[in-house]
């Protein structure tokens, strides 16, 4: 005979899951958000990789991408615009070399966010998510890095020099898919990427029975504790050995194997070397190369300012889409410039400009982005968009969709919490070829 039921409590039921099925409560409910994680089909892959060259502090757009040659004076500033090859469209002189490869880029001048404060504008234009007290969202490369892992032994994500901020990392991701930085910048001499050489005295045997000892210990705590921290310290290990072990991952790194011709087309200094370095690779391998440049945060003297740090960069950037189109990377990589915010319409007291999220530009290229194309536009004071706006949600659903990543998947936060990799958005067709 059957016998009756009755209620069971809380604990009773955590017994009985314990006991009768292996299944607690707790687990019980992870198992059920996991179930109800959203599931889409795949989308196909327009790029293989992405340079991502970020300018911190904010860079003013009308300066750069979106002059305003017949605002009044205390708008448009004291530069000149240049023509470009795009019929009709101008750049700031300040990028005479740019222009030239106009017909080569994509240039959203109507971006547009809230955030004035840079921490904030930083935040979105990594993860493309507003700032959250409740949560850290992970940064593009760090979701790249999840969804992909390493290619060719080579690290998913890599930062030129440095992890530039703290939202350039994992946020509620795994520290797994932290981004391996060179630790040192590509411009200096005696440039020596950090950890990438066996130590004085060990050679690749010694190395070997090491990592074989490493694997015993790691097993040993691995089956008495389960962290994040120890997953992510195997596979920081794992890398580092496939990295370390591997001559032509090595090789990807030895920025003095580049033909000086080639070296001096980017410009021997900052911009030059780090965009060079990106190049080669994403050529080896890596998904996501991160760099930074400069500091554009110009509240005073905006003018003298651009005049210092633009030709670097004007040169440079040229270069490095001028050579990957001509070795046929164009096509499968995807560059993007960006900045935290742009600057204020008019020039201030000091003959510079402050923070202006409203309204900046962006540029892209490669990776499936149409050719030559201006996409939106600010007003006739660069003070608001005047057509098709475009948000950092939109900007880094876009990116994901050519890097045949869906942006509405649901990620797992602490708590067994989906988070979609972005949420709200949308692809902006315009811009795809």
């Amino acid at each position: 005979m059957t016998p009756p039921l009755r209620t069971i409590g809380r604990r009773g039921f955590l017994t009985v899951g314990a006991c009768g099925f292996g299944l607690t409560l707790t687990d019980l409910f992870r198992l059920q958000a996991r179930a109800e994680q959203k599931d889409y089909a795949p989308i196909e892959a327009k790029a293989d990789s992405v340079i991502h060259i970020f300018l911190p502090g904010g860079l003013a757009h009308q300066e750069s991408f979106d002059p305003k040659p017949y605002a009044p004076i205390e708008y448009r500033g004291e530069m000149n615009s240049i023509e470009t090859t795009l019929p009709g469209e101008r750049f700031s002189e300040t990028l005479p070399q740019t222009s030239q490869i106009a017909d080569k880029l994509t240039i959203i001048r109507s971006m547009t966010h809230g955030e004035a404060a840079h921490e904030r504008g930083t935040h979105n234009m990594f993860t493309g998510y507003r700032p959250s007290p409740a949560l850290q969202y992970p940064s593009m490369g760090s979701v790249i890095s999840h969804e992909y892992g390493p290619r060719n032994n080579l690290p998913p994500y890599v930062c030129v020099p440095n992890m530039p901020n703290e939202y350039a990392g994992t946020g509620y991701l795994s520290s797994a898919f932290s981004p391996f930085a060179l630790g040192s910048d590509p411009a200096n001499k005696g440039f020596r990427v950090q950890d990438l050489d066996l130590p004085g005295g060990v050679d690749e045997s010694r190395f070997a029975t090491r990592r074989s000892a490493l694997d015993a210990v790691n097993d040993y705590f691995r089956k008495r504790e389960s962290s994040d921290e120890l997953t992510a310290m195997d596979s920081f290990y794992d890398r580092a050995y496939s990295l370390i072990s591997s001559p032509d991952a090595r090789a990807a790194f030895d920025i003095n194997a580049e033909p000086e011709e080639i070296r001096n087309a980017y410009g021997m200094n900052q911009a030059g070397q780090r965009m060079l370095m990106a190049r080669r690779l994403v050529a080896a391998g890596v998904r996501m190369v991160t760099l930074t440049y400069g500091g554009w945060d110009m509240h005073n003297q905006v003018t003298r300012s651009m005049k210092r740090l633009m030709p670097a960069f004007d040169q440079a950037f040229a270069a490095l889409i001028n050579d990957l189109d001509r070795t046929g990377l164009l096509d499968r990589t995807l560059v993007m410039v960006s900045s935290e915010f742009g600057r204020t319409p008019k020039i201030n007291r000091t003959a510079g400009r402050d923070h202006w999220p409203k309204v900046f530009s962006v540029a892209l290229a490669g990776g499936g982005i149409k050719r030559g194309y201006i996409h939106g536009a600010s007003n006739s004071t660069a003070s608001d968009p005047d057509r098709d706006p475009v948000g950092p949600e939109d900007l880094a659903k876009t990116v994901y969709n050519q890097l045949g990543i869906v942006a509405d998947k649901e990620l797992m936060a602490p708590g067994d919490r989906p988070i979609e990799i972005v949420d709200g958005g949308r692809v902006v067709d315009e811009l795809l070829a």
